[in-house]
């Protein structure tokens, strides 16, 4: 078995389909694969990006070019390449710049070039910090390019808490009056784009929006990484297009080695859905289930682990990775995770439910972030998802764990 908790994933190479990664991170075997950074211009960088129908890939999956729009309308604007990966279910960043760090460089200079900045960043955690001065170190760039590491926090990789950071503050969200792509890093219009997004513009560059329509779905072009874990094989990442039947996609990391109660999907902010290998892994596949791609996690749950005590055990972690700035993180959280954890516990008086979900609607749209909001969507998910045992539970007993009756 293997609890949520453990799910950091090994860094390793994904042995299945690469379009993103390959083994040698070396800028003469990056060279070989992909050819030399394309001399495009600025604007047809612009139109390729709308053309391909990128998205973001940090999880929200918001449309690249609009952010590139206007960081571009703006004045000495900034990029930022975001690679915190605060999330503790996923290692695809990590392992993306590890095994291809050039890519996601090229993606960082041919955004530069997208919306006219000559001032650039890197935001990695510190376990990839090497990997990113070493492939600096190979090459020579037309741009400044600054690393800088990030906390090792939940909220670190936000958008607003990465430019805070930048700027030499506290890695903490503020609010969304002034928006980053006008006044980021520096008060200049700032682009902060997932470093897999990057990846996927370098590509798109070098092969064209058609080329990148060729996989994925018409309204979620493209592939994205997984990161896969839980009760499965080969637990790790690999490249997959958007749409994919869940059920490959699980197959792609040795498939379950015991059998399955639900899945995670999107992270610790996602949402839990029946473990259905015919459920398609995009937007469209996963709305009916109140959960989204996110960020390309998946974690497998046993059927033997219960549901309610791992959504409590993450929703006690969240309500630890705040800020501390505004009342729904600082007193929300903890109160609506103490209340899941008691509803986790055997004998619980039947009130307890319905005190969660109250506690959700005060919490939701009043954060300066949306950390609150994820939280909530992990909470209601755990509620529908394993209601059943909610009503076990109350009488006693657990039905995800062997003996019964406690």
């Amino acid at each position: 078995m293997t609890a949520l908790s453990d799910t950091t994933v090994a860094i390793a190479p994904p042995t299945h389909q690469r379009l993103l990664i390959g083994d040698d991170a070396s800028i003469a075997a990056h060279t070989w694969r992909y050819g030399p950074l394309p001399q495009v211009p600025g604007d047809l960088i612009q139109r390729m990006v709308k053309d391909a129908g990128l998205t973001g890939r940090g999880g929200a999956g918001f449309p690249t070019y609009r952010k590139v729009e206007a960081v571009a309308a703006g004045r000495d604007p900034v990029v930022v390449a975001n690679g915190a990966e605060g999330e503790p279910a996923s290692s695809k960043d990590r392992v993306l710049l590890r095994y291809g760090p050039h890519l996601v460089l090229d993606g960082l200079v041919l955004a530069a070039r997208a919306v006219g900045a000559a001032e650039t960043h890197v935001y990695v955690p510190v376990e990839a910090a090497a990997d990113v001065h070493a492939a600096l170190a190979d090459r020579r760039d037309p741009i400044t390019i600054t690393v800088h590491v990030a906390t090792d926090a939940f909220i670190a990789g936000e958008e607003s808490a990465v430019v805070s950071a930048v700027n030499g503050g506290l890695p903490a969200p503020r609010d969304k009056i002034v928006r980053v792509v006008d006044q980021g890093v520096g008060g200049r219009p700032t682009l902060v784009q997932n470093v897999e997004t990057l990846a996927h513009l370098a590509l798109i560059v070098r092969y064209g929006p058609d080329w990148f329509r060729t996989q994925g779905t018409t309204a979620e072009p493209g592939t994205f990484l997984a990161t896969v874990s839980g009760v499965v094989a080969d637990p790790g990442v690999c490249e997959m297009p958007y749409g994919v039947r869940i059920g490959d996609l699980i197959d792609a990391t040795g498939g379950a080695t015991e059998p399955v109660q639900a899945l995670l999907v999107g992270g610790y902010h996602g949402g839990w859905i029946p473990p259905d290998p015919d459920i398609a892994f995009s937007r469209a596949g996963l709305e009916r289930y109140g959960a989204t791609p996110g960020a390309g996690i998946v974690f497998v749950l046993a059927a033997d682990e219960c549901g309610l005590a791992t959504t409590a055990h993450l929703l006690g972690y969240l309500a630890g990775q705040t800020a501390g700035q505004c009342g729904p993180c600082f007193n929300g959280l903890p109160r609506m995770a103490d209340t899941f954890a008691s509803l986790a516990e055997l004998g619980t008086p039947p009130s307890l439910a319905g005190e969660v979900e109250r506690l959700a609607r005060l919490v939701t749209g009043r954060g300066a972030c949306k950390h609150p909001d994820g939280t909530v969507r992990l909470a209601r998910s755990g509620l529908g998802m394993f209601g059943s045992e909610i009503a076990a539970h109350r009488a006693g007993w657990c039905t995800a764990r062997s003996g019964g009756r406690r």
